[in-house]
């Protein structure tokens, strides 16, 4: 956990990544973000400005949709990662939570909670403590965990697939869109718990999130997306009370949201002209 003002070191690196799918199509435009360890970071953006295939460059997921890291490195802990099988980034503490709750639909809470420590070797006690713990963090699935995950609530399936990352004991989540098609209440809840992970269970967590306000009442920095590229960064404190964020974030025209870039410009001639 970060405290006020703290800096740590970082145990994730992306430096200058570009990202082509299909051989052809260029989605990242040389990317780089530091990830403090203990610490909240939030890749923020609006719709397609790269922030789940940032994710996935990170936890390797993109060859099953025909991407790749041309350019540029991610490394874990001094380690360049890109050369790792999921599985194994998994056994060195990085999972990633997939946008859109994925869970067995089949299985029940309890069961799909249970896949996510496929991977550990450590004795049927700790993993009983582990799984007492994430029903601790999200009380709702203990009383539900005999239920068909199916069959619950969107709001449940965020907590089942959280809970089911903890399961495997990892270092660093990297959670994409846990507001997505959420009541505004459930995402509160869900963000306290990250907290609450982050603050008495030291997890690290990198989310990738459009709802700006609350991901940045959370977050200890920030990095804006747009089309590929890092616009702007910055603790999350300053980029909650920056007039181009407010602007951008907040402001819409008749034409829908404004470029970042595009604000940038109006108000430095806005300056220049005043």
């Amino acid at each position: 956990m970060l405290d006020a003002g703290e800096t740590n070191e970082a145990i994730l690196e992306v430096n200058n990544i570009e990202v082509i799918y299909n051989h052809v199509i260029l989605v990242l435009k040389g990317v780089s973000l530091n990830v403090p360890k203990g610490g909240i970071t939030a890749l923020l953006g609006g719709n397609g400005a790269g922030k789940t295939t940032t994710l996935k460059a990170i936890s390797n997921l993109l060859h099953s949709e025909r991407g790749e890291v041309t350019k540029g490195s991610v490394s874990y802990r001094g380690e360049v990662t890109q050369h790792l099988d999921p599985a194994d980034l998994v056994k060195r503490g990085v999972i990633q939570v997939m946008e859109g709750r994925h869970c067995f639909e089949h299985l029940t809470v309890e069961e799909n909670l249970l896949t996510g420590a496929y991977t550990r070797t450590d004795g049927k006690g700790a993993l009983a403590a582990d799984l007492e713990m994430v029903y601790n963090y999200f009380p709702r699935l203990k009383e539900r965990r005999r239920s068909q995950a199916g069959y619950t609530s969107g709001g449940e399936q965020q907590m089942v697939a959280i809970g089911r990352a903890l399961l495997s004991r990892p270092e660093t989540i990297l959670l994409d869109e846990p507001s997505m098609g959420l009541a505004p209440q459930l995402v509160e809840q869900i963000f306290e718990i990250v907290k609450s992970l982050n603050e008495d269970q030291g997890y690290t967590f990198l989310l990738a999130e459009q709802n700006t306000n609350v991901a940045l009442r959370y977050a200890h920095y920030g990095y804006i997306l747009e089309s590929g590229r890092v616009v702007m960064d910055g603790p999350a404190k300053e980029l909650r009370e920056n007039p181009d964020v407010k602007e951008f974030y907040l402001g819409m025209s008749d034409e829908g949201r404004k470029s970042f870039r595009d604000v940038r410009s109006y108000r430095r001639r806005k300056r220049w002209l005043s």
